[in-house]
């Protein structure tokens, strides 16, 4: 008889068995973690799940007959590495930033083309709204302008407007003002983005009632000959930050489309599914008001000139339109042409 006690006697056995697919496992993970799993061939990558669930299966066995802990203990270890390349994230942190903007958040952004186009006509009615409501009875101007007017109210003379938006040397209440504007707009973003999961139309009323306010302001500059300088002074960051505005209600509008229309899918599933594009399309819109509040509190002081504030509003609507549509693209490739006696 052997002198070996008869649980270790079990766990050799068991291990004789069994230890080949857990070196191979352990082998394929040293080398995913060297190198990652690029270069594994395709019978590799075939062979890795092959490998984990044996492995996977030896761990349950070993538990449920009682092995030694020692054995347990390595099988679980193994398993926790395996899982990680078999069903975690693989990309280093630097290629998954990379993949964001480079793939994800464009493509993102193209797929909500349907709720763009709606968030930009609320916005755009709700200007026109504003202009044509202010038009028609100036006192409508405090009530949908509220605390975004600071300093730029119906008292207020040219010269003070004209100072408003740049044409002083004291920064300190245009820089007041900036920051105030980037925190409203980031809570109308936040606020179209959240509403759209009760149905879409408090998203549909909030863009209108925000784009009332930007009308009821182009109203008021206009009706003092300073209309052509606020669109000026507004298209630096306005280019950037509604531009979010429109992506964070569009995407809220997207989670209120699959809530109402989840096809095949139960709501909880639609719901998360929308969650996935629109939080991406979401993320990208707080990045860019991010980018707004930097473009406006250096473009404030070093762009005063009309014609220089239109060209860097329009080559900022340039470069996003441009990103928008035309990164993130798949490359097609193209048919070869199959020639006589080729299969």
């Amino acid at each position: 008889m052997s002198d070996q006690p008869p649980l270790q006697l079990k766990s050799q056995k068991f291990r004789e068995a069994r230890e080949k697919d857990w070196k191979a496992l352990a082998k394929q993970i040293d080398r995913a973690e060297n190198g990652g799993l690029r270069k594994f061939t395709t019978e590799e990558l075939l062979e890795l799940p092959v490998l984990y669930r044996s492995t996977v299966s030896s761990l349950s066995m070993a538990q449920s007959i009682s092995l030694d802990h020692n054995l347990i203990t390595f099988l679980q270890a193994l398993c926790a590495r395996a899982y990680v390349y078999m069903y975690g994230p693989h990309a280093r942190p630097g290629v998954m930033v990379r993949d964001f903007f480079l793939r994800d958040l464009p493509r993102s952004v193209r797929a909500l083309w349907g709720e763009l186009a709606l968030s930009f006509l609320c916005l755009a009615l709700g200007i026109v709204g504003g202009i044509l409501m202010c038009m028609a009875d100036p006192s409508w101007y405090d009530p949908l302008v509220g605390g975004m007017s600071q300093g730029r109210d119906l008292n207020a003379s040219v010269d003070d407007l004209r100072k408003t938006i740049g044409g002083t040397d004291n920064g300190e209440p245009l820089a007041a003002f900036s920051v105030f504007l980037m925190s409203h707009n980031t809570q109308v973003t936040l606020s179209a983005f959240a509403l759209g999961v009760i149905g879409g139309l408090p998203t549909a009323f909030l863009m209108i009632v925000f784009g009332m306010s930007v009308g009821a302001m182009v109203w008021l500059f206009a009706s003092k000959g300073l209309g052509p300088d606020f669109v000026a002074w507004l298209s630096i960051h306005g280019t950037t930050e509604l531009t979010a505005v429109v992506i964070g209600a569009a995407a809220g509008f997207h989670l209120a489309r699959r809530i109402m229309f989840p096809g095949h899918l139960t709501r909880k599933a639609a719901l998360s599914d929308a969650g996935r594009l629109a939080g991406t399309a979401m993320l990208g819109a707080m990045l860019m008001l991010v980018i707004a509040g930097f473009i406006e509190g250096v473009a404030r002081q070093t762009v005063t000139e009309m014609w220089a504030r239109f060209a860097f509003g329009g080559g900022m609507a340039a470069l996003w339109l441009f990103y928008f549509l035309a990164v993130g693209r798949a490359h097609k490739v193209r048919p070869q042409k199959v020639t006589h006696g080729q299969t």
